[in-house]
């Protein structure tokens, strides 16, 4: 899962990610899910996510692939682990692991994080110098993009209430620093492969890129600042933590989907730790 910016390796990869202002995250869930990638309603690849959580610590993983002639925008394989704690009533990555497979070969990276700030960085050699450089206020104050995925809600109230929407991701991967603005638009709807139907928050979003891309980049000119792109939440059971659904994003050779064929979600007995998630393979047709 690879993007010419890293909004796309968010949604995508995932993709589809905790930014967790001012909730209260006392869980005991796990969520196991499957996602397809599609561009101009045409399916190009696949995602496998899984999220573990209890009232200290979450583990969270994904691992996906996207391929074809319609691949330009998310082309190439990867996983990526986050583990964190549960602490002040904020959900906070501890460290982020990610292996990316592209036309640009192999890239592996390992972040760690204390109260919000990277602490440790160990991947690729700096980007390229037509890039904005990346400073060291950054790395503060941030989430990793598959944490920044997941919406922790004040404990006993609505999960799919408005309110939840307000929140700005702050996300850095290890080469780029981009917020994502959240804004309410709707409950909608969602049923899934087995049968399901559910009712979900969609939340409107604008990304704003900071630091890691390159200033002239065409794909970044049009996504910026536009308010058509969409972010879909879900409950994960036994936790007051919602999860993306769907991802729905203009680009310039069309939409962008990534949406969930299966997401199943259940309340653990409160003793279970968390362990890693081991996603199904995701396999594009």
């Amino acid at each position: 899962m690879t993007s010419n910016f890293s909004s796309y390796r968010c949604t995508a990869g995932l993709v589809l990610a905790l930014a967790m202002m001012g909730s209260q995250a006392q869980a005991q869930g796990r969520l196991k899910g499957q996602y397809t990638i599609s561009m101009t309603g045409v399916s190009i690849g696949q995602i496998a996510w899984a999220v573990d959580i209890n009232e200290t610590r979450y583990v969270t993983s994904a691992q996906g692939k996207a391929s074809g002639v319609l691949s330009v925008l998310v082309n190439g394989e990867g996983s990526v682990t986050t583990r964190g704690m549960v602490k002040d009533n904020r959900l906070l990555p501890s460290s982020f692991t990610s292996r990316i497979v592209d036309d640009e070969g192999v890239s592996e990276l390992r972040m760690t994080f204390e109260d919000g700030n990277v602490k440790d960085l160990v991947g690729p050699p700096p980007p390229p110098g037509d890039r904005v450089p990346i400073k060291e206020a950054d790395r503060h104050g941030v989430s990793d993009p598959l944490s920044a995925m997941l919406i922790a809600t004040q404990a006993g109230s609505d999960m799919l209430a408005p309110a939840n929407c307000n929140h700005v991701l702050h996300i850095f991967d290890g080469r780029r620093r981009y917020n994502l603005t959240l804004a309410y638009k709707r409950i909608d709807r969602v049923k899934f492969d087995r049968g399901a139907t559910v009712a979900v928050l969609v939340c409107g979003v604008v990304l704003q890129p900071i630091a890691g891309y390159r200033a002239d980049s065409m794909l970044v000119k049009y996504v910026a600042g536009r308010r058509d792109s969409e972010l879909w939440f879900a409950p994960i059971a036994g936790t007051e933590v919602i999860a993306p659904v769907r991802v729905v994003m203009p680009t310039l050779l069309g939409t962008l989907e990534i949406g969930a064929t299966q997401f199943e979600t259940i309340a653990t007995p409160p003793t279970t730790p968390p362990s890693v998630p081991a996603p199904v393979p995701a396999n594009p047709q």
